[in-house]
């Protein structure tokens, strides 16, 4: 059956929405029904057809008063929404009341908001806490436009800041002292009146404490200042927000004094630990030596009882300490130690075994007392990653003590005790022990003996390789496959292995020919992973120099030269802006140089083609071959490279200065269609100098044990030299131009120079290329100047003239 509608249905618009005339209020009582027994559900779902529709409507209003703020710059005439939003703003329906306030006062400009300042001084006192906050809030932001007239509601805006709504009292303090701040005497007042009648927003305390801090810093007022005791006072509030407000504020102001920091911390209960960390650790980092063990011992009190990641900043902020105050590690230590011993995740205690080997490196009189809380936190470590890495440290530093036998059983207990990683780490800490002290030797081949039956095969092989290493009483033996071990690339070994069994030769497999080891091309630190195995990861991350190689030796010009040396980091041999954006990359090889050059053409009306970088070398370096980019498009970077020779004759002669011009062929073409034109024409652009120095034949290489290496090369090709380094006026600073000059691996943290020294030892380890080991030892005092004595060994009589005649 259709329902014939009459005109007056039709006039009404009741046909087309029977919900138009809704009232909230009836439309929940009809809800009721939703308690009745049984349940009808067909007028349930029209009741809730009835609230969807509701909402939607209050949504749909909602958005509308968003449309209206953001179209109000761009209309030219605003007034004929005006009257309605001051009809909803002074409406019953108080969802839609807030929303109308902020968009009228959005749009309103200084001549209209005389028409609604009744209204707005209403509502900044009205009884409902949203509809007071968006007033109180417009009015803050009409205070810029039209200050004279906000200024005449102070009176609502004192009303509403005894409100028992924390928003609404939080934001008229914000509006009153937005209007005073620009009188000091006014703001003073404010506070003074608030601070004595209380406020109940932890919203407006932080406010409180803000402006009181300003006032402070503009005043330069010190702890005797009132402002400061309001400020302390809240160290002691019931919400954390505002206690650590108040902590913040002391602890940041300037010039503070101990006597001033003091209440930050003092004051704290167990409540609030968490706060109570971070401000005893920012103490710690700002604090006075003096102020460490009472630090230390405050901090003790509920440090156990504060989750990891607090304990964690508390360790980090103890690493900072300790770099700071180094004579202050003993007390340091045994607060570390102690947290050792309490429960904790992963992390934490990473954190503390990292602080106590920074703390061992730092200051080797703290080396004893730092192994022995390690030694006695391994013995019930359940983390492989800390087993393993305290075990290499023993064995690194261990055999270097006075009494190094005390540490044998600690280790040889891992490998009685302990997961396959962690046994196979222990073996190989034990073969250090054995190879630097002959007295302890018998028994390290005895318990070796014994790791020659384990049950994983790792173990058992590593065993077996030291039982044999260790049993030849060899210096040379024990530095080259115990102390420091091999520093090449693996995925090139693993290639140069390869490649020797393609092609089978009475030869044996030189080592020399394997790539050096290098930083991965991520140039990412690697995070210790939560769980570790003694497998080796599937895939390593490929070297700079492992993905120059394949460039290179896929280019036939440069077949036959043998394996990359090196590879140095880029040069840029044009200014940033300039037309032509050129860099280079120097690749050593045993007896050539290539150089690349990666080109980028920045103009879009040009096309360059057979692009090439002439080379004009100072001394007697050979260029013997260009390989040209064939086309360099706009904005797409392209490579060309030279091929030198480096000179035979004089082996010292390891430095040089090319001058170089880039060389091409330009084709104009159509900026916007890339279209090039038929013909072309030669030209050339020149480019800044390039320099090769004896810092590009030489590959850092890491010797964790100096000692040892120093002793495995030998004094047959020993030079030693003294210098005096007239420019340099500091230890630090000519440390640093050495590193840099040679490019040399400093060893044994030799490059940290201690404070107050006026002498320094510096050791330097590195490969020249031919695969010639080098080390440098550098002894370097201070008076004037920096005097400096040099002592080279290598495998090759011309490597230590090399680096004599770079120095000198």
């Amino acid at each position: 059956m259709i329902k014939k509608f009459d005109k007056k249905d039709e006039e009404s618009g009741s046909g087309s929405n029977p919900f138009q005339h809704l009232e909230k209020s009836a439309v929940l009582q009809e809800a009721r029904i939703f308690n009745e027994t049984p349940i009808n559900p067909r007028r349930c779902l029209h009741i809730l057809t009835k609230i969807i529709y509701l909402l939607n409507q209050q949504t749909l209003r909602r958005m509308c008063y968003l449309t209206i703020k953001e179209m109000a710059n761009i209309s030219e005439d605003v007034i004929i929404v005006t009257s309605s939003l001051t009809k909803d703003m002074t409406g019953k329906e108080d969802v839609y009341r807030g929303p109308a306030i902020r968009a009228l006062c959005r749009i309103t400009d200084t001549t209209m908001l005389q028409a609604i300042e009744r209204y707005m001084k209403q509502a900044i006192v009205d009884k409902v806490p949203s509809v007071s906050s968006s007033a109180l809030v417009s009015s803050l932001h009409m205070v810029k436009m039209s200050f004279d007239v906000v200024k005449r509601w102070v009176n609502e805006a004192q009303e509403a800041a005894s409100s028992d709504n924390i928003m609404v009292q939080y934001h008229a303090l914000g509006l009153l002292y937005h209007l005073r701040k620009n009188d000091r005497l006014a703001v003073t007042k404010m506070l003074n009146k608030f601070t004595k009648s209380g406020l109940k927003s932890p919203f407006a305390y932080c406010m409180m404490i803000r402006i009181a801090s300003k006032l402070l810093e503009e005043t330069e007022g010190g702890h005797d200042s009132p402002l400061f005791d309001f400020i302390e006072s809240c160290l002691r509030n019931k919400h954390e927000m505002v206690v650590y407000e108040a902590a913040s504020a002391i602890v940041h102001m300037p010039n503070c004094t101990a006597r001033e920091l003091a209440p930050a911390v003092s004051g704290y209960t167990t409540s609030y630990k968490y706060i109570a960390t971070l401000a005893i650790t920012t103490l710690l980092k700002t604090g006075s030596e003096s102020s460490v063990d009472r630090l230390m011992k405050q901090i003790s009190s509920f440090v156990s009882e504060i989750s990891d990641e607090f304990k964690v900043v508390v360790v980090q902020a103890i690493s900072a300490l300790c770099q700071k105050y180094p004579r202050k590690h003993s007390v340091m230590m045994n607060f570390l130690s102690n947290m050792l011993r309490d429960d904790g995740g992963f992390e934490y205690k990473r954190a503390i075994v990292d602080c106590i080997i920074s703390i061992i490196e730092e200051n080797p009189e703290s080396k004893e007392t730092g192994l022995a809380h390690l030694c006695e936190f391994i013995e019930d470590c359940e983390h492989t990653v800390l087993a393993t890495k305290i075990l290499h440290l023993l064995g690194k530093e261990g055999p270097r003590t006075p009494t190094p036998s005390k540490y044998i059983r600690f280790i040889f207990n891992r490998v009685v005790l302990e997961s396959e990683a962690v046994r196979a780490a222990a073996v190989s800490a034990l073969a250090k022990f054995g190879a630097q002290n002959d007295d302890l030797l018998p028994s390290v081949l005895v318990l070796m003996k014994r790791c020659m039956m384990d049950s994983d095969d790792e173990v058992r092989d590593r065993a077996t390789f030291y039982m044999n290493v260790l049993q030849q009483k060899q210096k040379a033996l024990n530095a080259a496959y115990i102390f420091n071990g091999l520093s090449v690339s693996v995925p090139g070994l693993e290639k140069s292995l390869h490649q020797y069994t393609l092609e089978p030769s009475e030869k044996p497999f030189d080592m020399k020919t394997v790539p050096l080891a290098t930083a991965p091309i991520t140039e990412q630190k690697t995070e210790i992973a939560p769980v570790a195995t003694s497998k080796l990861p599937e895939k390593l991350a490929p070297s700079r120099q492992d993905i120059y190689q394949e460039q290179l030796a896929a280019i036939p010009e440069f077949k036959g030269l043998g394996p990359l040396f090196k590879s140095s980091e880029p040069v840029q041999l044009t200014e940033a802006e300039t037309e032509y954006v050129v860099r280079c990359i120097k690749h050593t090889f045993a007896n050539h140089m290539i150089f690349q050059f990666d080109c980028t053409n920045t103009l879009n009306d040009q096309l360059l083609q057979r692009v090439l970088v002439q080379m004009e070398p100072s001394e007697a370096y050979e260029v013997l071959n260009y390989v040209p980019a064939p086309s360099l498009p706009y904005s797409q970077p392209s490579s060309c490279y030279s091929l030198v020779r480096l000179p035979e004759d004089d082996p010292t002669a390891v430095s040089c200065t090319f001058s170089c011009t880039m060389k091409y062929l330009v084709r104009d073409c159509d900026p916007n269609t890339g279209e090039p034109d038929d013909d072309g024409y030669d030209d050339e652009y020149v480019l800044e100098d390039l320099e090769v120095t004896v810092a590009d034949h030489i590959q850092k290489v890491l010797k964790p044990n100096f000692g040892a290496a120093w002793d495995e090369i030998g004094d047959d090709n020993e030079k030693e030299e003294t210098f005096a380094l007239a420019t340099v006026r500091t230890l630090d600073e000519a440390v640093n131009n050495i590193i840099s000059f040679l490019g040399m691996q400093p060893c044994e943290r030799s490059d940290k120079v201690p404070e107050n020294k006026n002498s320094h030892v510096l050791f330097l380890a590195g490969v020249f290329r031919g695969g010639h080991d080098v080390l440098v030892r550098a002894r370097l005092a201070l008076a004037d100047g920096v005097t400096m004595q040099v002592t080279v060994r290598s495998t090759d009589e011309n490597v230590v003239d090399v680096i004599l005649a770079s120095v000198g």
